[in-house]
């Protein structure tokens, strides 16, 4: 009895799967529905069903929604010494660099740390010369699909491509990382330090917060008592302050701190500008 039960329920979830699949046209949320159906009936995990989705999020979104802005960028002067560039590599632990001429729109081309190894053992530093080392960057607009640009990373195994906007300007970077992350979630690596990261100063009254950034160690950064009794990240109050899923350059204020949107996506908030109380 209780296998005929069974066999019936399981004819009837593909059932309605195959007409679900069969219907046109087929939208967003009939995949949805479909992801949603095939998870609470055991055919595929929770992990499985936010890959999926993530994919599907992936495919409408842009270079723009998720590229490191211009002023977060870690950038190498094309004048700079060895000396100069390897604390700055030492300090940033990212694997690829930009590296600029005469003004941040001027890109000659991608830094990578692992070219640096040979240098080091050189005796006569006096004549090196970043530009020898640089490989070809990649520009793509800021409308450049991630699914499009994901699949050009993967053909020209590039890892990196600089933003450009409408007028020709550096808009910021995005990484074949940052285009995974979309679709798996956050990547960590031997070489994040998570608390390094969360809360970075840019100047006087300027911050960059991670959306993942526990509100204890804001609070205990800041000297503040944020309420941590509904949500355990910066992000989560953020967007509950908003009440919707916010877009970039958005801003909301909590108990004297502007908010303002840096990245987002269609599902969460990743990165904030912070200017604290009484910041001019």
């Amino acid at each position: 009895m209780s296998d005929e039960r069974n066999g019936g329920d399981d004819k009837g979830l593909f059932g309605r799967i195959a007409q679900a699949f069969s219907s046109e046209p087929q939208s967003r949320e009939d995949l949805h529905d479909i992801l949603r159906l095939a998870m609470e009936n055991d055919i595929i995990d929770e992990d499985a069903q936010s890959i999926i989705e993530g994919a599907m999020e992936v495919s409408g979104m842009q270079a723009r929604d998720i590229m490191v802005p211009r002023p977060q960028m870690a950038v190498i002067k094309a004048e700079s010494s060895l000396e100069e560039i390897l604390p700055q590599i030492i300090r940033s632990k990212h694997s690829r660099y930009p590296v600029i001429g005469e003004s941040p729109d001027d890109i000659l081309g991608i830094l990578l740390a692992k070219d640096l190894l040979p240098q080091i053992l050189e005796e006569n530093h006096d004549q090196f010369d970043v530009r020898q080392l640089l490989r070809q960057s990649v520009m793509v607009p800021e409308s450049k699909r991630l699914n499009v640009l994901l699949r050009e990373f993967r053909e020209n195994r590039n890892h990196m491509a600089i933003v450009i906007d409408e007028y020709g300007g550096v808009a910021g970077l995005v990484t074949i990382e940052d285009v995974l992350e979309e679709i798996v979630g956050e990547i960590e690596d031997e070489t994040d330090e998570a608390e390094d990261q969360y809360i970075r100063r840019i100047s006087d009254g300027d911050y960059f917060i991670r959306a993942l950034t526990p509100i204890d160690d804001f609070n205990e950064y800041f000297e503040v008592a944020l309420s941590d009794e509904e949500f355990d990240t910066i992000g989560g109050l953020v967007m509950h302050a908003f009440g919707h899923m916010p877009t970039r350059n958005e801003v909301t204020h909590i108990d004297g701190f502007e908010f303002k949107v840096i990245n987002a996506d269609q599902r969460k908030i990743h990165s904030l500008r912070l200017r604290p109380p009484g910041a001019e």
